[in-house]
C-alpha cells in the first residue's frame, strides 16, 4: 500500500486572472501552465513525474500486466494490398516490431522492403503516417513526423529505393493525387510562417501542384482554396481513367463537404476549371468514378444513415442524382467498392452497412442495384475497409478477440478466404476469454443508448469495470479487436462502450444530438450507461472507472465533474477541457462546429454550461484520475490536461485523503510521441500504466491473473 506522503503535491500558483466575456466572469487561476517551456511549468512538470512515477511504477501486477499487453499487441498485423499494375503494396508489422513497414509484391511473388520507420530512426520516434504510389507503382510519395510533429513529405524511386524529392514541409497529412506520367502531384500545403499569424502554422492550407525534383518553395501553381477559411482541409484522388480530378473541402469540423470534379483533358492546364458537385448543402458525400464514366456519391444528403447515388459526370448536380441504394433506415452505409471486370457477368457492387454496431456486406447489381447476395462474415465484427479490384476484393474484418485479418473474396466463384493474418495470431488462446453482451440504457429524455459490454465467462456478481466513450465529430466506436479489453477482461474484469450520442452509430441525426447547443447530451448518455450497468448488476459506483481520449478526454472530463459520486476513477487521455481557450491551441480553431466558439455570446454559454476545467471548485470532492498526455501531441494541446490536473490536485490537497489511494491525481506525461500514431513499447506503457491505475482503484487483483 502506497503512503499519503506519495501524494504532496506539488505547489502550483494560482494566478488572479478574470476574464470578462458578455457578462461572464471567467477565472483561470493556471493560465501560466499553458506555456510549457517556462521554468516554472518545467519545475511543475518535473515534480508531477516523480509523482507518476512513484504511484504506479510499484502497483502490484504491473510488470506482469505490461509483458502480457506487450504479447497481446505484439501479433503483428498485415494490411490489405494496394495494387498498381501487377504489383501490389501493403503494410506489415512482425511480431515485437516497433512500427509498421511498407513492402512492394512483385509479379513473381517477390516482395521486398521499401519503407521501415525504424531503419529511417532507430529511437522508434518517427512514425509513417502516409504513402501514396504513382498509377504505375514507379514513384510513391510518403510522410513521416519525428515525435509527434516536423512532419516532412518525400518522393521515393521504387525501383532503385532511392529518395528523388523533398523533404517538404508544412504539407502535413496531405493527401495526394499523382498525374499520369509520374512527373508530378497535386497535394496541400499550409501557407509559409511567414503568411499567417503566431500559433497558425497548420492552417491556412491550399492545393499546389508539384512537379518532381523542383523546390517546392517555388510551387507556384495554386490549384484550390485561395479565398477558403484558414481550417479549410482538402481530399485528392485522381478518377481510374486518369482524366477526373477529384477535391472535397471541409472546413472545421463540420460533418458536411463540398465536392469539385475537374477534367484535365479540356486545355492541358496544370490549373484545372473545377465543376461543383456539391458546394452548400449540409451533407457529407463521398465522390467515386466508375469504369463506366459515371460518379457514383455516397452520400447522407437527405439520408442520416447514408445511401448512394449515381449521375452523369458531365451534369453531376444534386438535382440530376438517381439513387442506386436507397437509404436503409436500420443500417448504416459505411463502404462501398465496385467491381467492375469483364471476367464477370456484370459488374457489381459491394456495399458494407453497420447494423447494430456489426458489421455485414452485401453485393449489389452495379446498374440497377438490385440485391444479389451477401458475403459472410468470420463473426459478430466490424469491416474497417473494402478495396475492389477487377472481380476481387479485399475486406479488412477484426471483432472484440480477433485482430485486424484481410479477407480475399472472388466475385466469379463467391468465395471467401483469409489473404493474410497477424503474423502471431497463433499466440493468441483459441477461445475468448469472455463474452460480448448488448445493453440499452435508457437516457435522461428517453432515447435508448446502445451499450457494448465485454465480460469474463466466469462472471458473478459486478465487477470492477472500465466505461469508455467518446460522443463526437460524428466518429463511430466499433466492435474492434482492442488488447486493452482482452487483457482487462483476461484478468476478471468489465470492458463497457458507451455508444452515446454526438458519434455516427445512428447517423448524422445520431451526431448532431450530441454536438453544439447539445453536448450535454452526449455526457448525459453516459451518465444514463454508467447508472444502467450499475442498476442492471454489472458493477457499482465503487468499481467503475470511466476512460476517453481526445474528445472523449472532454466526455469523461465532464462527467467527473458533474457527478463525481458516480464514479471511482477516471482516465483521460489527451484530453479537451478548457472550453473557453481551446481555440487558441492545437487544432482547436477547427473545432468550432463542433464544439462552439467562445466568441459566440450564445456559444459561449453552451461552453460554459460544461467546460470541466471551469467547473472544479476547490471544496469538490472528485474521483481519481489519470491524466495521459504526449509533449509531441499537436493537435490537442496538453495544457488541458496541465491546467486541470493543477485545479483538481489543489481541490485534493484541501480535503483529508480517506484512504491511501482515494482521490489521487496524476499526471502522465509521454516525450516522442503526438496525438496518434506511436511505437509498440510507448502503446505498451501508456495501457499497462492506465490498466495497473484502474485495477488499482478498483481492486481487481492484477497479481493472479493470466
Amino acid at each position: 500500500m502506497l503512503s499519503d506522503a506519495h501524494f504532496t503535491y506539488p505547489a502550483a500558483r494560482r494566478q488572479d486572472i478574470t476574464e470578462e466575456r458578455f457578462g461572464h466572469s471567467i477565472a483561470d487561476p493556471y493560465r501560466w501552465l499553458e506555456r510549457p517551456d517556462s521554468e516554472e511549468t518545467r519545475a511543475w512538470l518535473d515534480q508531477q513525474d516523480r509523482i507518476r512515477h512513484a504511484a504506479i511504477d510499484a502497483l502490484p501486477g504491473r510488470d506482469r500486466l505490461s509483458s502480457h499487453v506487450k504479447e497481446l499487441i505484439s501479433v503483428g498485423a498485415v494490411g490489405p494490398p494496394v495494387w498498381r499494375g501487377t504489383r501490389y503494396f501493403f503494410m506489415n508489422r512482425e511480431p515485437g516490431q516497433e512500427h509498421a513497414a511498407l513492402f512492394i509484391a512483385e509479379e513473381d511473388g517477390s516482395r521486398r522492403l521499401l519503407l521501415d520507420p525504424m531503419k529511417l530512426d532507430p529511437t522508434g520516434h518517427t512514425t509513417l503516417d502516409s504513402w501514396y504510389p504513382d498509377h504505375t507503382g514507379t514513384r510513391l510519395t510518403y510522410q513521416v513526423s519525428v515525435n509527434g510533429d516536423n512532419s516532412s513529405l518525400h518522393v521515393l524511386d521504387i525501383a532503385s529505393g532511392a529518395v528523388v524529392d523533398g523533404p517538404i514541409t508544412r504539407c502535413r497529412n496531405s493527401p495526394i493525387a499523382w498525374l499520369p506520367g509520374s512527373d508530378a502531384f497535386y497535394y496541400v500545403r499550409s501557407l509559409p510562417g511567414s503568411a499567417v499569424p503566431e500559433g497558425e502554422e497548420h492552417y491556412h492550407r491550399r492545393v499546389y501542384m508539384h512537379r518532381v525534383g523542383t523546390d517546392a518553395d517555388t510551387d507556384d501553381v495554386l490549384v484550390f482554396g485561395a479565398e477558403r477559411s484558414k481550417t479549410t482541409s482538402y481530399g485528392l484522388a485522381l478518377a481510374v481513367d486518369g482524366r477526373r480530378l477529384i477535391l472535397t473541402a471541409r472546413t472545421g469540423a463540420t460533418h458536411h463537404n463540398e465536392v469539385w470534379l475537374a477534367d484535365l483533358t479540356t486545355d492541358g492546364s496544370p490549373q484545372p476549371v473545377f465543376t461543383a458537385v456539391q458546394s452548400k448543402a449540409h451533407a457529407h458525400t463521398r465522390p467515386l468514378v466508375g469504369r463506366d464514366g459515371q460518379l457514383y456519391l455516397h452520400t447522407d444528403h437527405d439520408a442520416p444513415h447514408g445511401r448512394l447515388a449515381v449521375t452523369d459526370i458531365e451534369n453531376p448536380q444534386p438535382e440530376n442524382w438517381r439513387d442506386l441504394l436507397p437509404q436503409d433506415p436500420d443500417a448504416k452505409l459505411e463502404h462501398v467498392a465496385l467491381l467492375e471486370s469483364p471476367e464477370l457477368t456484370r459488374p457489381l457492387l459491394l456495399a458494407g452497412r453497420n447494423r447494430h454496431t456489426f458489421s455485414e456486406i452485401a453485393v449489389h447489381d452495379l446498374a440497377t442495384g438490385e440485391h444479389l447476395h451477401d458475403i459472410d462474415l468470420p463473426g459478430a465484427g466490424v469491416v474497417g475497409e473494402i478495396r475492389g479490384r477487377g472481380h476481387e476484393a479485399w475486406i479488412t474484418y477484426t471483432d472484440p478477440f480477433t485482430p485486424p485479418t484481410v479477407l480475399h473474396w472472388d466475385a466469379r466463384t463467391r468465395t471467401r478466404t483469409v489473404w493474410a493474418s497477424p503474423p502471431g495470431r497463433q499466440s493468441l488462446p483459441e477461445q475468448p476469454p469472455g463474452a460480448v453482451h448488448h445493453l440499452n440504457c435508457t437516457a435522461s429524455d428517453g432515447t435508448q443508448i446502445p451499450v457494448t459490454v465485454f465480460a469474463p465467462h466466469s462472471r458473478r456478481g459486478p465487477l470492477p469495470t472500465i466505461l469508455y466513450g467518446y460522443g463526437g465529430f460524428g466518429l463511430s466506436l466499433a466492435p474492434a479487436y482492442n488488447p486493452e479489453i482482452l487483457a482487462w477482461v483476461e484478468a476478471g474484469g468489465i470492458y463497457a462502450v458507451a455508444h452515446v450520442r454526438g458519434g455516427d452509430e445512428g447517423g448524422t441525426q445520431w451526431h448532431a444530438a450530441g454536438a453544439g447547443a447539445n453536448k450535454q447530451t452526449s455526457i448525459d448518455d453516459f451518465h444514463a450507461a454508467a447508472e444502467g450497468l450499475i442498476q442492471e448488476g454489472w458493477t457499482t459506483s465503487s468499481q467503475l472507472v470511466i476512460s476517453g481520449e481526445s474528445n472523449g478526454g472532454l466526455l469523461v472530463g465532464a462527467a467527473l465533474t458533474q457527478r463525481p459520486d458516480l464514479y471511482r476513477a477516471v482516465l483521460c487521455g489527451a484530453p479537451v477541457l478548457d472550453m473557453v481557450r481551446y481555440e487558441r491551441f492545437g487544432l482547436g480553431p477547427s473545432w468550432t462546429a463542433e464544439y462552439g466558439s467562445a466568441d459566440v455570446e450564445q456559444e459561449l454559454e453552451w461552453l460554459m454550461s460544461y467546460s470541466p476545467y471551469h467547473r472544479v471548485t476547490p471544496e469538490g470532492a472528485y474521483p481519481s484520475v489519470l491524466f495521459s498526455v504526449s509533449d509531441g501531441d499537436a493537435m490537442v494541446d496538453p495544457m488541458h490536461a496541465r491546467k486541470m490536473c493543477a485545479a483538481l490536485q489543489h481541490a485534493a490537497r484541501r480535503r483529508p485523503i480517506p484512504d491511501d489511494k482515494a482521490g489521487v491525481v496524476i499526471l502522465r506525461r509521454e516525450p516522442g510521441a503526438g496525438h496518434g500514431a506511436r511505437s509498440m513499447s510507448l502503446i505498451v506503457g501508456l495501457l499497462a500504466d492506465q490498466l495497473a491505475f484502474a485495477a488499482w482503484q478498483t481492486g481487481l487483483p492484477l497479481d493472479s491473473s493470466a
